[in-house]
């Protein structure tokens, strides 16, 4: 499973952290991509999720 976080986003309040992880489905085979935009911090936490 390949991953890889793209951009740092800033706001007004807080740095963001937009990461990308490529996952397989079950059913297909096929590989999808799922984003998601949170704190720099628990950018590892949702990598290692599966």
């Amino acid at each position: 499973m390949a991953k890889k976080t793209v951009a740092t986003l800033q706001t007004k309040s807080k740095r963001l952290t937009k990461a990308i992880k490529m996952v397989r489905s079950d059913k297909t085979g096929a590989y999808t991509f799922v984003e998601s935009i949170m704190d720099p911090d628990l950018v590892n936490d949702w990598l290692s999720k599966k």
